[in-house]
C-alpha cells in the first residue's frame, strides 16, 4: 500500500497572494528561516503551506487570531 502524503505546497505567487505581500518579500522570509520552502527543480520553489499558517499565527494584533 502507498504511503498517502498529506503536505500542501504554494507557488511562491500564492503564498505571496495569501500574505499580501510581494514574491520578493516571500523569498525574503525564505533567506530569513521564516517561511520553510522547498526546490522542485532548477527553477521550482514551492512553499509548505503549515509555515504559511505558523507564520500568520505567530504574528496578532491586538486581540485578533
Amino acid at each position: 500500500m502507498a504511503a498517502t502524503i498529506t503536505r500542501r505546497l504554494d507557488s511562491l505567487n500564492d503564498a505571496a497572494e495569501a500574505l499580501a505581500v510581494s514574491t520578493r518579500t516571500v523569498r525574503r522570509y525564505i533567506a530569513d528561516g521564516q517561511l520553510e520552502a522547498v526546490r522542485l527543480g532548477r527553477k521550482t520553489l514551492r512553499i509548505k503551506v503549515d509555515s504559511i499558517e505558523r507564520f500568520i499565527d505567530a504574528r496578532p494584533v491586538g486581540n485578533w487570531r
